[in-house]
């Protein structure tokens, strides 16, 4: 009897009872980064909640992709840790750590807590690599030099399935496993940007030059791969 094939919806779907060989320092340490996230963000329910979902997103698809999965699922844990800030305080932290986005901090109070969090969490955390927090800064804002690491938290972010499906985010989620990480990473970041334009919101001025450096090395990647084809 032929097999029915796999809905496309399952590649990005974390599955339920998924199990990763962790070394047991590595499963204690994510138990921690559990057990503080939930203490963390326990008076603000809907952001607990998105936040363990990021995690399981983030380790299924770096077990898709070839990433760390230990360092994708710290991160997805970690990424919001300074969501319960007011936006004064998250301003304040902002300045006293000497974050300059070129613009004044409150057109921009959205892209702060994962910038900041990632300022203060590695005394807290010591053991974790730079890399965890390089992926947790630039979770909403993209940069142009996305680790794959980098690529897996945002899109771990913008398709978690708590998250309300709107088109651009169902058709990233369609595409999960079936293309690069790199075109997956590239559909979410374009995505995010089209419904930041759509909704007449404000754009952070980079986005404009971040957009441009990394389709500038698609461009670069697709035409020396069409020279050795």
């Amino acid at each position: 009897m032929r097999k029915k094939a796999k809905d496309s919806s399952e590649l990005w779907r974390p599955k339920k009872h998924s199990t990763v060989d962790y070394e047991p320092w590595q499963r204690l340490t994510l138990m921690r980064l559990e057990t503080d996230t939930r203490t963390q963000l326990a008076s603000k329910k809907h952001r607990l909640e998105h936040s363990l979902s990021v995690a399981s997103m983030a380790e299924h698809l770096a077990i898709l992709y070839d990433v760390d999965p230990f360092l994708a699922c710290a991160a997805g844990y970690l990424h919001d840790w300074d969501k319960v800030l007011s936006a004064e305080e998250l301003i304040r932290r902002a300045q006293r750590f000497g974050i300059d986005l070129g613009v004044p901090l409150e057109s921009v109070e959205p892209l702060l807590h994962g910038m900041v969090a990632a300022r203060e969490l590695p005394e807290r955390y010591p053991h974790l690599p730079e890399e965890v927090w390089h992926a947790i800064a630039c979770h909403t804002s993209a940069a142009e030099d996305m680790s794959p690491l980098d690529m897996v938290l945002f899109v771990a972010d913008g398709i978690e399935p708590l998250r309300r499906a709107s088109e651009g985010i169902q058709q990233t989620r369609s595409l999960v496993g079936h293309v690069s990480l790199d075109d997956l990473f590239w559909n979410a970041f374009v995505g995010g940007l089209v419904y930041v334009l759509e909704g007449g919101r404000y754009l952070y001025p980079r986005a404009i030059d971040i957009y441009n450096s990394l389709a500038q090395d698609r461009l670069r990647a697709r035409n020396l791969k069409e020279r050795r084809a």
